[in-house]
């Protein structure tokens, strides 16, 4: 049977240690089959349990092993696209839930990690910062936009406010969320895993879904076994492959690319970023860092679409750091890596259910770490029977990409093109 190992990331490399879970093998019955044990998942599985649902989780490779173990870290709130867009989308009132919950995430993670324990270095704050005044004027808008929902941990900052909490002189300002933070991404999947298991909850890993049968009675079969559900939700998100073919008709996985550094030490990591806030910046293709629990700087960005995986990570990104930082040109890379997100057309995530029994929550788009974690509530509510805010992200509307599978991705880089043009030459 084959064995899907992690990426050799940091995350990886630092994790903490967990139990062996096996393969399912033979047949198990359950109320709710997840798929994926990601933070959908996991966040899903928890909810259910914590409800007095049956729950059973497979995951293809390992718990986290997808974008939730391979992320910036980064706990930003709000959606790829803000809840301006939404209300020209579908209207305030529709909107206006929407709002209300995008700060929510956040919240459930500090929550979770609370509740159960969860070692995965959460700190507080992160900075949006701003390259031009065009960028800062758009932080000004948002500012005004999110305290209309309520959120108002930020602050304004300007030169050389930003200069106190960022050692780069690219930014004329930014924005300080202080409800945003970074955590390790893996550590926190894995003790989210810990506390589903704590509640009864069965995970295998090595496990991948080969086929849904559909029905009153639906059943995810396996390699070497089946689950047989009341319910199911699919959480693979851009490792989802072609098991739902009318869910990969509307998304498209794309790649992004991570470095860490060798550990820096105490000064000059404190140097680089005081306050230990995690940063990225407002281009279309954002960059965005932070420093680890051991004082290394992870240092992410670029996309690529289509999710291919390039010959020389470090080549990309490196630059990138350097131009932020250049203090660190000779700081060894001791880790790059790459890890897929599911983009949608919208930029905003599909939810929706197949028939009566299949719920699923997809397309984050760049966005996922704090969206996931409420996802996994609403899709736990709607199985309970309160679909309103399950409702309001069902309606959104999704459209396939132009060109359709065979041209999605080069549009897709024409646009993202056009887009950093704009940045750089400060439109």
């Amino acid at each position: 049977m084959s064995n899907t190992p992690y990426p050799q990331s940091y995350y990886a490399a630092s994790a903490n240690p967990v139990p062996p879970r096996p393969a399912l093998q033979g047949e198990v019955e359950t109320d709710v089959c997840i798929i994926g044990a990601g933070y959908t998942g996991l966040s899903s599985a928890l909810f259910l349990l914590e409800n007095g649902f049956k729950v059973t989780v497979v995951e293809a490779a390992k718990v986290g092993f997808g974008a939730s173990g391979r992320n910036g870290g980064q706990i930003v709130n709000s959606y790829s696209r803000d809840i301006d867009v939404i209300e020209r989308t579908v209207g305030p009132k529709e909107a206006q839930l929407l709002g209300q919950m995008a700060f929510e995430g956040g919240r459930i993670i500090r929550e979770r990690v609370a509740k159960y324990n969860i070692q995965c270095d959460l700190k507080d704050g992160g900075v949006f910062a701003a390259l031009t005044s065009k960028q800062m004027g758009h932080l000004e808008s948002q500012k005004r936009l999110w305290e209309r929902f309520g959120h108002t941990q930020l602050e304004l900052m300007d030169q050389k406010r930003i200069r106190e909490v960022v050692a780069c002189d690219s930014y004329v300002g930014g924005m300080l969320d202080m409800s945003g933070g970074h955590i390790h991404p893996l550590n926190l999947a894995l003790g989210e895993a810990a506390a589903v298991e704590s509640l009864g909850g069965v995970i295998y890993e090595q496990t991948p879904a080969v086929r849904i049968e559909r029905g009153a009675n639906p059943v995810v079969h396996t390699p070497q076994g089946k689950v047989k559900a009341k319910f199911i939700i699919v959480a693979g998100n851009a490792y989802l492959g072609n098991l739902v073919p009318e869910l990969a008709a509307k998304s498209m996985p794309c790649g992004t690319q991570v470095i860490t550094t060798e550990p820096l030490g105490e000064d000059l990591a404190r140097s680089l970023l005081p306050q230990d806030y995690c940063v990225e910046d407002c281009n279309y293709l954002l960059d965005y860092y932070r420093l680890t629990g051991d004082k290394r700087l992870i240092f992410g960005g670029g996309v690529v679409y289509g999710a291919r995986d390039p010959a020389n990570i470090e080549a990309i990104i490196r630059p990138k750091m350097l131009k932020a930082f250049p203090q660190l040109k000779d700081v060894k890379i001791d880790f790059a890596w790459t890890g897929n997100f599911l983009l949608t057309l919208s930029r905003l995530p599909q939810v929706g259910r197949i028939g009566d029994n299949i719920y699923y929550s997809q397309g984050c788009s760049g966005h996922g770490v704090t969206y996931t974690h409420l996802a996994g509530k609403v899709l736990a509510e709607a199985l309970r029977g309160q679909a309103e805010r399950f409702d309001a992200f069902a309606g959104l509307p999704h459209y396939p990409f132009p060109g359709g599978q065979m041209f999605r991705v080069p549009f897709s880089a024409i646009g993202a093109w056009y887009y950093s043009l704009r940045d750089r030459l400060g439109f």
